[in-house]
């Protein structure tokens, strides 16, 4: 089971400060989780402009320009946000009880270190 997945809330925890023009600090969902790169794509965070090339729909619409879109930040550089205090936390895993249908089951749950909250 993987420390954080699409659809958490994380925080940047590296890098430039924003006061200097970084991302450090700021927090958004996970988009997309780059498994083999080691890599995730935040929400609102590691901006970068991509110059497109003008084409033409089939509808005849002006296509290109300078978009900006997120771009891949490395895993160790993000932190889980604990959903009790807000702030970054680590990730820890126990294992559960779970009973469906009268069958038993343990399950691996992710869970805050700093509150015990699971996530």
């Amino acid at each position: 089971m993987a420390n954080i997945k699409k659809g958490d809330l994380v925080q940047v925890i590296s890098g430039r400060s924003q006061a200097r023009g970084g991302d450090r600090g700021k927090q958004g969902r996970v988009i997309e989780v780059q498994v083999e790169k080691n890599r995730v794509i935040v929400e609102g965070v590691n901006f970068v402009t991509k110059h497109v090339r003008v084409g033409q729909t089939q509808r005849g619409t002006k296509t290109g320009g300078i978009e900006t879109h997120e771009a891949p930040i490395h895993v160790s550089n993000v932190a889980i946000v604990d959903p009790e205090t807000k702030k970054p936390t680590r990730v820890g895993f126990r294992n559960e009880e779970v009973t469906k249908d009268g069958v038993t089951k343990t399950v691996r749950v992710r869970y805050a270190k700093k509150s015990g909250k699971d996530l």
